[in-house]
């Protein structure tokens, strides 16, 4: 008797460690890229309408999600196994180095700074730095122009310095907390020009607020390599979401996205850039 009491009581140890052990194996951090089932973390920004937005009901949109979305399906993933988690562009970095992402799409430009601490896909989108105007401002034909006029943009934004220091040293910097706040100075004509990527610039216009308030110059004042930021010398996803890029193209998904997420603002987007081709 003694004997059983003793084997019942291991056995049921052993049942509780191997239970233990199958919950403690899905992937809470980034996620396997290998798919099977698991858990995949995306880093995107969630404050972009037309980038990356989180709606009040809690949905993801945007043409950074949209991508995402290919490449973790591509991966091996389904929709329900994505969590999309906010990386503001002061963190993303961190994020990848940490394991809190598996990879990044967040509008986020390659640059040869960011090489030093990440590796990155694609591009898979080529933007400019742009400003936009009310569609019934017509005095703004060059960057020269923004002389002597309010230019918008937030904290911190190096596009505005850009302007400032290249093209219209006579611009009047307004620095505000979000670009919501700039749409609404540019409506009420508190400033005159709000400055960022045209394909931020794009998202915001496309909203049904401000559908046809708003027009953009159109001047490509820099030149913006969108890339997938992942960890240094992962090669195998490096290369497992080029190829999911490569598809998202051919298959025609990527003109779906683009027009889906920048169409009302009427967008003149760049054709989706070769794998690799970083233009300077």
């Amino acid at each position: 008797m003694q004997l059983r009491k003793v084997t019942a009581a291991s056995a049921a140890v052993l049942a509780l460690a191997l239970t233990a052990t199958a919950c403690g194996s899905s992937d809470d951090k980034g996620g396997d890229s290998a798919g099977g089932g698991k858990k995949i973390t995306i880093g995107i920004k969630i404050d972009q309408p037309g980038i990356g937005l989180k709606t009040p009901d809690g949905k993801f949109t945007g043409f950074d999600v949209d991508v995402a979305t290919y490449i973790a399906k591509e991966l091996g993933y389904d929709a329900k196994d994505i969590t999309f988690k906010e990386t503001k562009s002061a963190d993303r970095e961190t994020a990848i180095e940490r394991g809190d992402v598996k990879f990044i799409a967040a509008s986020y430009s390659i640059n040869d700074e960011r090489l030093q601490k990440v590796d990155f896909a694609g591009p898979y989108l080529l933007a400019h730095q742009d400003i936009l105007v009310r569609a019934d401002d017509n005095s703004i034909k060059s960057p020269a122009d923004l002389n002597s006029k309010k230019l918008c943009s937030v904290t911190g934004s190096t596009s505005a310095q850009n302007v400032k220091e290249k093209l219209a040293p006579k611009a009047q910097l307004q620095e505000y907390g979000g670009y919501s706040e700039c749409l609404t100075g540019l409506e009420n004509k508190v400033v005159d020009a709000l400055t960022t990527d045209d394909s931020i610039l794009a998202g915001f216009a496309s909203q049904k607020d401000f559908q046809g308030k708003f027009k953009l110059a159109g001047f490509k004042m820099s030149n913006e390599n969108y890339g997938i930021g992942l960890k240094k010398g992962d090669a195998d996803l490096k290369k497992k979401i080029d190829d999911a890029l490569t598809k998202m193209v051919s298959d025609g998904s990527w003109d779906k996205a683009v027009k889906a997420n920048f169409g009302p603002a009427n967008y003149k987007n760049e054709q989706a850039p070769k794998i690799g081709n970083i233009v300077k």
